[in-house]
């Protein structure tokens, strides 16, 4: 009895000791950042297992929760920097950017706050790529994918991109007057595909080609894309052996990614079986021959390295292409013109006024469409696909910011410490937007704070892509809405919601590879 008393008393005081080195390691982390206010949690926020957010446990950063919350938890720190501060597994500080001037610094200095690799691991899926990468692998990849982004390639993206629409008023949508759309990304995740599957391999498939999978594959090139893009996190959280064997949706997620596999490897022998190679500048193109001229050098890559950034070039997680971004943001952008006919009908009479005759757009004009240009950048000042941006420091340093009374504070920022932009709290702070959570293009007609807006990062290590998503998008937005005019799709479960209420549904979110709208039916009708 003594012995098994003595035995719980030495356990119980083993504990206390564990818990109080923590508590300690925990004090001692947030006075490194002079405690400065924001979140004190168990967990971090780059903790996979539990990306929730709850008071006390862990802030959630890495969920929708972080692009709902928007300034206010800022707001509630009082400051433009905010520190989250978790004990377990061990005792780390992380800081929350919102401060404009911080965040250039941050982003444009590389080498002094280089991005950790754990959170881009899940883009690994297929293979070393541009996005997961730093250092000397990052200048490597950089001069091998860097070519294909020409301007050559913007041109081909357009001409394309006017083709997949025609080609949907023609022969899907018909003479329909009225088109329902279940979900809007049921419309804006194909157009973008189809895209990239001429732009960016030279695949020309037409709106009816890709409805049925082709022979030795049990999945279309489009499905299997789509469900390794919203699914990636299940890669990371689970073997192998069970994703083979476990739920529906481990299952369909393990048959999309062997089947993306194959259709990567497939397209890359095709390339290199070619007799001729005539002159093409699709951008898996543009990379197998920048590729091949790497040869010499000793810095070719591997087949896995080529699938890597073709992976990367479709799915776009962060900074690159940004195929699926494009996607969503397309989605959201017609959910807003939606929601808001009036910011609609003035985007409609633009157009109009750059093609009063209804002929087709060219590449020439692209800048004469400013106003399809404002209601893109409002669209992703609204909602950033990537909601957060991970750095981290390499050396002790200091930030400088404000509070809303002008205050300044510095903040001791020692080395090793996490530091991440955090992007829904830069696109809505106050102090740079005007009543930021309003949807208002016209505010991205004239001067507007540039440094207070990045959704597409910056610094060296820029959206290599942001010419190819711009020019899908303006061409996308321009040519429907000089045919068709978006509302709402009316359901009569819904019929007593308010303004507010039907706006928070249809825009209400889920988080993978980037954001995206979970359910927005809408209703395409002819002019």
């Amino acid at each position: 009895m003594f012995e098994d008393t003595r035995s719980v008393l030495l356990g119980a005081l083993l504990v206390a000791l564990f818990l109080l080195r923590k508590y300690l390691d925990f004090r001692r982390a947030a006075a490194s950042v002079n405690n400065l206010p924001g979140f004190r949690t168990l967990f971090s926020d780059r903790f996979v297992w539990f990306p929730f957010r709850v008071d006390g446990v862990s802030p959630g950063l890495q969920s929708e929760v972080n692009l709902y919350r928007k300034y206010k938890d800022f707001k509630e720190a009082g400051w433009d920097i905010m520190a989250g501060v978790s004990a377990f597994p061990s005792s780390e500080v992380t800081l929350y950017l919102a401060d404009p001037a911080v965040i250039k610094d941050v982003i444009g200095a590389r080498a002094r706050f280089p991005k950790p690799m754990g959170p881009y691991r899940i883009l690994l899926a297929f293979g070393p790529n541009l996005v997961a990468s730093e250092g000397e692998e990052w200048k490597r990849q950089r001069r091998l994918v860097a070519p294909a982004f020409s301007e050559k390639n913007n041109r081909l993206v357009w001409d394309e991109t006017v083709r997949i629409l025609y080609d949907l008023f023609d022969n899907v949508w018909g003479k329909q007057d009225t088109v329902v759309v279940d979900n809007i990304t049921d419309l804006t995740v194909p157009i973008t595909l189809l895209v990239i599957g001429v732009a960016g391999f030279g695949r020309r498939i037409t709106w009816n080609e890709d409805a049925v999978a082709p022979a030795g594959h049990k999945m279309t090139f489009k499905d299997a894309l789509n469900i390794v893009s919203r699914n990636l996190f299940l890669q990371i959280l689970f073997p192998r052996w069970l994703l083979r064997w476990g739920t529906p949706t481990m299952r369909r997620f393990h048959t999309a990614y062997h089947e993306l596999g194959q259709y990567m490897q497939e397209m890359i022998d095709a390339r290199r079986a070619a007799e001729v190679k005539e002159e093409r500048h699709d951008l898996f193109s543009s990379l197998l021959d920048a590729n091949e001229g790497l040869a010499e050098s000793g810095e070719k890559l591997t087949d896995r390295g080529l699938m890597g950034n073709v992976f990367i070039f479709m799915v776009a997680g962060t900074r690159s292409l940004r195929t699926l971004t494009s996607a969503h943001t397309l989605a959201y952008a017609f959910i807003l013109l939606a929601l808001y006919p009036d910011e609609q009908e003035k985007l409609y009479q633009a157009i109009k006024a750059t093609l009063p005759d209804g002929r087709t757009p060219t590449y020439e004009e692209f800048s004469s469409f400013s106003y399809s240009m404002a209601v893109f950048n409002e669209t992703l000042r609204l909602f950033p696909p990537v909601i957060t941006i991970p750095k981290q420091s390499a050396e002790d340093t200091s930030f400088t910011t404000t509070n809303a009374a002008g205050e300044k504070r510095t903040i001791p920022v020692p080395k090793g410490t996490f530091v991440t932009v955090h992007t829904p709290g830069l696109h809505n702070n106050p102090k740079y937007w005007d009543d930021p959570e309003a949807f208002k293009p016209a505010r991205f007609l004239g001067n507007y704070p540039r440094d207070a807006f990045l959704p597409f990062s910056g610094g060296p290590r820029g959206c290599i892509g942001r010419g190819f998503s711009e020019t899908e998008s303006i061409a996308v937005l321009t040519l429907i809405i000089s045919r068709y005019r978006v509302e709402v799709k009316e359901e009569p479960q819904f019929a007593g919601e308010t303004f507010e209420q039907r706006k928070a549904r249809l825009t209400k979110s889920k988080l993978s590879v980037t954001l995206f709208p979970e359910r927005a039916p809408l209703v395409f009708k002819r002019r």
